[in-house]
């Protein structure tokens, strides 16, 4: 699968996302990379790095980003076509957006989305 292609499976899984869920993000950009970094699990699919919402006060402003990173080598070798891949992709942003807004990665076990 080429960069494009990833890419517009990412598009088609962002589009899943339920709106009311998609306006409640606040100053979060989504990257791709190929691969985990050597301080991270390998086969991780997502990883969220910021400040969740929870954590933030009335002092909160002029601050870079929070990221979701997407990892293309683990989500590609763990799916087996393309609507498996963009199903995946859309459950692993909305798994790191649920970071975002201050949710534990036990409680999304919970919940059935860890």
């Amino acid at each position: 699968m080429t960069e494009a292609d990833f890419e517009a499976c990412i598009d088609d899984a962002l589009a899943r996302i339920p709106e009311r869920l998609a306006a409640a993000i606040d100053n979060v950009v989504i990257e791709i990379a190929e691969e985990p970094g050597p301080d991270q699990p390998p086969g991780l699919l997502g990883l969220y790095e910021g400040v969740p919402l929870t954590a933030r006060d009335s002092s909160w402003g002029f601050v870079p980003p929070d990221v979701i990173t997407i990892f293309s080598g683990p989500l590609m070798r763990y799916c087996r076509g393309r609507e498996e891949l963009v199903e995946q992709i859309a459950v692993t942003v909305i798994h790191e957006v649920a970071h975002h807004f201050g949710i534990s990665d036990a409680r999304l076990h919970e919940l059935g989305w860890g």
